[in-house]
């Protein structure tokens, strides 16, 4: 999570949609190509897509401003919040047999969390759990329960940018270093009179995936 982000407890903050690969376009192999390129994958970084520039065209296809400079490649995370990180590691970690993988402390953020991980490789999927130091303090990183999702993409800075052009609310803060090391930047779930696109309710953070 990142260092400004879960301030975000959807409550007055300032502040995506992808187009999906055309399967009349690039056929079978379109679909293939979404499970390739991923952090973690033995296929590398997404220029070794095997659709190529013709899939790439597809997905930029019907969307404001033309071309999208960056592509969504997968779920990162999700993050999950409660009174009692406790009782939120009873559930995850000792009863559905979780694995925890580290842990991350924040007094800026009014948060405390476990780092999980469902899966391995290209499809491993980071669980935040998460629970406020201060209960009465905000962000209030438990509400709502399930605080925000996380989306790999393969250029942060393009996406930013040209979001941003297109009249997307990020959360204060920009791109920064997340508590797993990566750089994020997030989403605002409520749109604004300045920009008028948003999470459409869902706090989502973008995650620079490695190359």
């Amino acid at each position: 999570m990142g260092s400004e982000a879960k301030r975000s407890d959807q409550e007055g903050l300032p502040g995506s949609s992808t187009g999906s690969v055309e399967q009349d376009a690039v056929g079978s192999e379109a679909k293939r190509s979404d499970q390739e390129g991923l952090p973690g994958s033995s296929t590398g970084s997404v220029e070794q897509d095997p659709v190529g520039s013709e899939a790439k065209r597809s997905d930029q296809e019907g969307l404001p401003g033309s071309s999208r400079p960056f592509r969504v490649l997968g779920l990162q995370q999700v993050a999950v919040g409660g009174d009692s990180l406790d009782a939120l590691r009873n559930l995850w970690v000792d009863t559905l047999g979780v694995t925890k993988t580290g842990e991350y402390e924040s007094a800026s953020e009014n948060v405390r969390e476990d780092i999980l991980m469902l899966g391995t490789g290209a499809h491993a999927v980071e669980v935040d759990l998460m629970e406020p130091l201060d209960p009465e303090a905000r962000p209030r990183v438990n509400a709502p329960p399930l605080n925000h999702i996380g989306l790999w993409v393969d250029d942060l800075p393009a996406a930013y940018a040209w979001l941003e052009a297109q009249g997307m609310r990020f959360t204060p803060g920009g791109i920064r270093k997340g508590a797993a090391g990566h750089d994020v930047c997030f989403i605002h779930p409520k749109p604004s009179d300045d920009f008028p696109l948003s999470g459409e309710g869902v706090l989502i953070e973008l995650v620079q995936a490695p190359t």
